[in-house]
């Protein structure tokens, strides 16, 4: 029968009822039929809907029964045995890929069907669904067959944009030189970063003294017409992963060493990452202008370390620089240029983008954005990439110059503006042929990371964590972290992984960036976490969300302040002891939109004062919704240091924008006295 065309009339005919009833009955499963005579039916189609048939009025499809004889559907009926079999029985089944979890829409399309039909072919397997909800691989398996093909799931590591990538041949001509990308190690005080901020106010190119300088986590300068990339990395010893990160991007590491003090624990640390990472290393002996500067120190403190410098026979670069005076800067960009010179580094501008996420973090009006070094490929406005568990399409890219771009190539930092939440620092970004494949993929990744948490150390209720605890059936205490960008949660992550404790542990279960939500508490009441939030706020409404879960949140500004609240409880502390000096109150009575920069709250100081550096709590309906900083005062329309009760100021707050009227400000500072037991 499937070798000539059949219609509805035919089907009408065959099994002996009127054919309006058999167009009502194929419109009410979403085939669209107007004419009987007219609507032809061929192949899969055709067998599913003759068997469909069969099975509602009761006959065998090569025997018709006579007009009347229509039976009542049975309701909940499964897919047509008869359509499976016919699929089942032809051999080898054509295969579709599919992602999991599959949703209703991406399945239909592809097997070509409506997304109404295959609601209604899943409501006869007993599951409910929405056009842009998963379906149970079960049912999935059992749709499948029912239209004569085989699901085939594709593998994380087999994902369309490796398929893309793999499919690029890197033909040795289409190699091309890129630039090194570079990142200056050392200990906190040692002058690295005034070492680089000297470098780059030196050697910009023209036409870019006037930019705007995006604080990307990257930066470029342009020297004997090449360019050079460099990766900021944090000083203090709580940020050695974010120096172990960039480590593992860069090509050549500056370390930093005063020629006053030599080596510093820092400064080993710091060695040990770019040996790690395999990388040649330029030794940058700073604070050559001080009278009581000592290179050989540093020399004889590199032979110790296993580094023999090129004055002493060895093979490493040594220039001696002086951030002040700008001292030794050409010669440590030569040799940055030599070192590039004699790795060879090349790379393929026509391969679809891959890179490396360096900083992440929600930005009001750009939403999610991610400061990504680009390493292979170039990158264009409009792509669809995937990143992590986020994905999405570029809509901006931004240059460490502020300046918007159209494409970006290999060893060049960007700003990615598009994507559907905030990346890991250090994760992985890469080209994705659509937008389909990348959301199903990434909605994979988030789905077994989430399994993954929730598997780990549940437990029912605080009180029974501490009963566990008690009993040494529970070693770790759940954290999760939200913060203001992306380092600054990694910085409080590897600080609370090195805290000695006897007892009990601390681990991060998640690390997000942006205000609390209810999703975070939600997590928390399910793992028995306490949320620490840094640099960020509470949302509306769900700080009786908190209360209702029992959920323990604390808000800090200080990173020090958080890692002594967290070794004192896992010590058995509850608190440290502090004595807050309340300095005054203010009521914001007016909110100013400025045309560039962040909002301002008129307030007025009710009682005491408001001091520029002070901490501040603001309140809404008595509830704590920020804790930070006041950072800058205006009285008219000057800026002034401190306001006094019965004045009205302007206040600016570090990190917060969200202010409504009627908010309450309380202003205080913090004299922090060690517990002890």
């Amino acid at each position: 029968m499937a070798e000539k065309k059949v219609t509805v009339l035919d089907l009408a005919r065959k099994y002996g009822v009127a054919a309006k009833d058999v167009i009502a009955e194929l419109n009410g499963q979403g085939i669209e039929t107007k004419k009987a005579e007219k609507t032809v039916l061929e192949g899969d189609d055709l067998a599913l809907i003759d068997s469909y048939l069969a099975d509602l009025y009761g006959a065998d499809e090569d025997q018709p029964v006579k007009k009347g004889s229509k039976k009542t559907r049975p309701s909940g009926k499964a897919m047509p045995k008869k359509a499976q079999e016919t699929a089942e029985n032809t051999g080898d089944l054509k295969e579709i890929r599919l992602t999991r979890p599959v949703l209703v829409k991406d399945l239909a399309a592809a097997v070509g069907k409506k997304p109404n039909e295959l609601i209604t072919d899943l409501m006869k397997l007993g599951e409910l669904a929405g056009i842009n909800q998963p379906i149970s691989d079960a049912n999935v398996k059992k749709l499948c067959a029912g239209y004569g093909v085989e699901p085939v799931y594709g593998a994380a590591g087999n994902t369309p944009a490796a398929a893309v990538k793999a499919a690029v041949d890197d033909d040795p001509k289409n190699l091309v030189e890129r630039p090194p990308v570079v990142t200056f190690m050392g200990h906190v005080d040692h002058g690295k970063t005034s070492l680089q901020d000297a470098v780059r106010h030196t050697h910009v190119t023209d036409g870019e003294a006037g930019a705007i300088t995006q604080h990307i986590g990257a930066s470029t300068i342009q020297f004997n017409n090449k360019t050079i990339t460099f990766i900021d990395t944090p000083g203090h010893a709580a940020f050695s992963s974010m120096r172990s990160r960039g480590a593992n991007v860069t090509d050549i590491v500056v370390l930093v060493v005063s020629a006053t003090e030599g080596f510093k624990p820092q400064t080993v640390e710091a060695l040990n990452h770019a040996k790690a990472a395999k990388v040649p290393i330029i030794v940058a002996i700073n604070k050559m202008d001080l009278p009581d500067a000592d290179p050989d120190k540093v020399l004889l403190h590199m032979q110790q370390n296993g580094l023999t410098s090129e004055d002493w026979g060895g093979e490493t670069g040594t220039v001696r620089v002086s951030a002040k005076s700008g001292k030794g800067l050409t010669d440590l960009l030569e040799r940055i240029q030599i070192e590039a010179e004699m790795l060879e580094l090349k790379a393929n501008p026509k391969r679809p983008a891959s890179g490396s996420v360096i900083e992440a973090q929600l930005e009001q009006g750009l939403g999610p954005t991610a400061s990504v070094l680009i390493q292979d490929g170039t990158l264009h406005v409009g792509d669809i990439v995937l990143c992590g568990e986020h994905y999405g399409k570029v809509r901006m890219l931004i240059s460490d110059k502020g300046e918007r771009l159209k494409s970006a190539g290999p060893s060049i930092p960007v700003k990615v503006v598009g994507l559907s939440g905030v990346p890991e620092a250090g994760d992985h970004l890469e080209f994705c042929g659509n937008e389909k494949d990348a959301r199903a993929i990434a909605a994979e990744r988030l789905a077994a990371k989430r399994d993954k948490v929730l598997a780990a150390n549940r437990v029912t209720s605080a009180e029974d964590l501490f009963s566990k605890l008690n009993e040494g059936g529970v070693s770790t205490l759940n954290i999760i972290i939200k913060s203001d960008v992306r380092g600054s949660g990694e910085a409080i992550a590897q600080s609370l992984a090195q805290l000695p404790s006897e007892k009990i542990r601390a681990e991060v279960i998640a690390n997000g960036v942006g205000p609390i939500n209810e999703s975070d508490v939600d997590l928390a009441a399910a793992t028995n976490a306490l949320i620490v939030g840094f640099h960020v706020r509470v949302n509306p409404g769900v700080t009786d969300y908190l209360k209702k879960f029992k959920v323990e949140y604390r808000l800090y500004s200080i990173i020090y302040e958080l890692l002594e609240d967290i070794t004192d409880a896992l010590a058995g502390k509850l608190e440290p002891e502090k004595r807050e000096k309340q300095l005054g109150t203010a009521k914001i009575l007016q909110i100013f939109e400025l045309s560039k920069g962040p909002k301002i709250c008129g307030c007025k100081v009710e009682t005491g004062i408001v001091r520029i550096g002070a901490k501040a709590r603001v309140r809404r309906a008595k509830e704590l919704i920020y804790n930070g900083e006041v950072a800058s005062l205006r009285h008219f329309r000057d800026d002034v240091h401190e306001v006094k009760a019965g004045l009205e100021c302007g206040i600016k707050l570090d990190n917060f924008v969200d202010f409504l009227e009627g908010d309450e400000i309380e202003i205080y500072e913090i004299e922090l006295k060690k517990a002890t037991l």
